[in-house]
């Protein structure tokens, strides 16, 4: 049996709200009986599938020019 002393109070029904999406889940937790977080699973990226790339056009082209410059420089030292 634990000793009541040291154990933390334990939130049986927890509210979990998301400031994002304003959803709102019932979780046990030790921490209070509120919790505001920022991002949950119905509005992150990762679970949505909705995740956005911004400027990937422009990072491959800046990878393809930088390689681009090094064979360049590599032929050239074999020209010589």
């Amino acid at each position: 049996m634990p000793n009541k002393d040291i154990q933390p109070k334990y939130f049986d029904n927890a509210k979990f709200v998301c400031t994002t999406c304003d959803n709102v889940m019932e979780i046990g937790s030790t921490k209070a009986e509120e919790i505001r977080i920022d991002v949950c699973s119905n509005c992150h990226a990762f679970y949505t599938g909705n995740q956005l790339f911004s400027n990937t056009a422009g990072r491959v082209e800046q990878f393809k020019a930088k390689f681009a410059k090094k064979d360049e420089i590599n032929s050239k030292k074999n020209k010589n």
